[in-house]
């Protein structure tokens, strides 16, 4: 049975005819281990926006076999999926946990702007983010239903497209229960930047940005 209904893949394919310029590689790193609930739908999930366009391209890797590729991508734990430019081992735009409900259109947004190249953002937090020349590690925490996320998601991730020393990653907070727990999230969207500045909320790219040089500035 198909994870995505047939008049939305019919959408999607002619979407990402007109949108997807460059091939785009969609990293999915899995376990075998029973533990992993959601890894074989993940990988479903993923087949089957690959098989959308051929601009995207689909590379697999199990995280207890393929240590140099987790190594390479800076893979903590699974499921995840990476968004990256082709043939670049980057593993800046993460999802960890399965990209469903409303994270789904988060996947496909991601997947075109890789694939551009570009981001739309405000022009304070095109400044703001440029400053950045330390690593910064945006956490963003979700859950499937939850219809605000995917702004707080995809403005992470257009900053780590925008500037190489920012990794963002979106967390699903009911796959990865005692890390959302350990991290204070009580309502989502939840954001940690460095494990140092942490606000809720789906905040304009601006003000977002602005949090993000809060943390980076604790680091001077």
């Amino acid at each position: 049975m198909s994870l995505i209904r047939d008049e939305d893949a019919k959408f999607l394919r002619e979407d990402f005819d007109k949108k997807l310029k460059n091939t785009v590689d969609l990293v999915v790193f899995s376990s075998e281990s029973s533990d992993c609930k959601y890894c074989k739908d993940t990988i479903s999930l993923v087949d089957e926006v690959g098989a959308l366009s051929d601009k995207i391209n689909i590379v697999k890797y199990v995280y207890e076999k393929d240590k140099e590729m987790v190594e390479k991508y800076g893979v903590e734990k699974y499921p995840a999926t990476i968004v990256a430019r082709h043939d670049d081992k980057d593993g800046r735009i993460i999802y960890y946990g399965i990209p469903s409900g409303y994270e789904f259109g988060s996947l496909i947004e991601d997947l075109e702007n890789v694939s551009v190249g570009e981001a739309d953002v405000s022009k304070k937090a095109v400044d703001l983010i440029s400053k950045i020349d330390k690593p910064i590690t945006i956490k963003v925490y979700v859950t499937p239903t939850c219809q605000y996320c995917p702004k707080a998601v995809i403005t992470a991730h257009k900053f780590a497209l925008m500037n190489k020393n920012i990794k963002s990653e979106m967390i699903e907070s009911l796959e990865f229960d005692k890390e959302a727990s350990d991290a204070g999230v009580s309502a989502v969207p939840h954001i940690v930047i460095n494990d140092d500045v942490t606000f809720p909320g789906a905040y304009p790219d601006d003000q977002f940005a602005e949090y993000v040089m809060e943390a980076y500035n604790h680091q001077e």
